[in-house]
């Protein structure tokens, strides 16, 4: 018997096509990990227990804007802090007679949403029957032409803009405080398990001017990505038929369904409006607008990367380069977009670190607790 050691024949050399077979395998793999190794440090946070914050032993009637959607899903965030935090809370909208049913139920405070659309002299016979009254004003600074004429009749006045904070302070307002909106958990919130939706980039919102013309001319390699853009008018953008339903014109997203989109996008973008429009904004003083929008938080709470136009005041709430990051230009905004999509390990960081901050500081039981210290220490 022979026992001479023969050696295995080498393996034959791998095709170009197997070896690109084998590539995206590896890629995939890495790729699957690196998705499921984000869904799982998401996962954890999100089941961690908010904070506690303090309950307190009064009755706040709230006052819905009663313009339905998309005040609705503020309405709901709001009560749902509301009923957390105090003893009672009865809700109520500005169609109903606010004096009617203060008379019966007689709440410490009455919190209303907006205010536009509430008659004032029901605010003044509530004042006049020594309940604290308190507005919450939604749009800040765009409808400012509106809003000039009635903060000074309410007792607290909280904008989501700190340059209103002086301008309502000149009208004779002593209770003005800057507190922007949050996000609410309930609502938004990441996809732990595979998502439905798998973007590199998602815009969401509506086509103001300032963004038809931001994203003119950087679309055709804004476009080059797995980028989505949803929101109303956008019909507006003369180059939307080429781009098929990767533009979806005219639809208002739920919350729902936009944190499912924020969270199935590597990358989300928050290009705010613009303080100066003649066509959609009431705002003659141009009071220009530094403080971070409600997407800001929502986007964070959704655990993705977010790009966000620089505005003054965002690194108050977010550390800008390691929780989220900002772009002054489409061309920077567009580097930044190459940068993450080829650095994996930066991006998922960064998402995590801005999604715990969220839920340690941007909640809107966070929110209300401080309106409520506020006004009652």
């Amino acid at each position: 018997m022979n026992n001479e050691f023969i050696m295995p024949a080498p393996p034959l050399p791998r095709t170009p096509a197997e070896e690109e077979k084998l590539r995206g395998r590896l890629t995939g793999f890495k790729g699957g990990y690196d998705e499921g190794y984000l869904r799982g440090r998401l996962a954890v946070l999100d089941g961690r227990p908010e904070e506690p914050q303090p309950v307190r032993n009064i009755h706040v009637m709230y006052v819905a804007s009663g313009k339905g959607y998309p005040y609705s899903p503020l309405d709901d965030a709001v009560l749902f802090a509301l009923q957390r935090l105090t003893a009672q809370v009865t809700i109520t909208d500005v169609r109903q007679n606010l004096v009617e049913l203060a008379a019966a139920q007689r709440p410490d405070l009455v919190l209303v949403l907006d205010g536009l659309d509430l008659p004032l002299e029901q605010v003044a016979i509530l004042r006049g029957q020594g309940i604290k009254t308190a507005i919450w004003l939604t749009d800040d600074p765009y409808y400012t032409d509106f809003t000039m004429k009635i903060v000074a009749h309410y007792d607290y006045v909280f904008t989501l803009e700190r340059n209103c904070v002086e301008i309502y302070r000149g009208l004779g307002c002593t209770e003005v405080h800057y507190l922007p909106f949050a996000a609410h958990r309930e609502h938004y919130r990441p996809t732990t398990g595979r998502s439905p939706v798998t973007r590199d980039v998602s815009f969401i919102g509506s086509a103001y001017w300032n963004r038809i013309n931001f994203f003119r001319d950087i679309m055709p390699e804004l476009m080059s990505y797995n980028t989505v853009i949803n929101g109303i008018w956008w019909d507006r953008l003369p180059e939307a038929p080429l781009y098929g339903d990767r533009i979806e014109i005219g639809k208002w997203m739920s919350p729902q369904e936009t944190a499912v989109a924020y969270s199935g996008s590597k990358i989300v973008i928050n290009l705010h409006r613009s303080h100066i429009d003649d066509a959609v904004n009431n705002n003659t003083l141009y009071i220009p607008a530094v403080s971070p929008n409600p997407r800001t938080f929502e986007i964070a709470a959704s655990g993705t990367l977010q790009l966000s136009d620089a505005r003054d005041d965002l690194g108050s709430f977010y550390k800008v380069g390691e929780e989220i990051d900002t772009f002054s230009s489409p061309h920077e905004l567009m580097g930044k977009i190459q940068y993450y999509l080829t650095h994996e390990e930066e991006r998922r960081e960064m998402s995590l670190r801005a999604f715990e901050r969220t839920l340690r500081d941007h909640t809107y039981t966070r929110r209300l607790s401080q309106l409520l210290t506020i006004i009652y220490g």
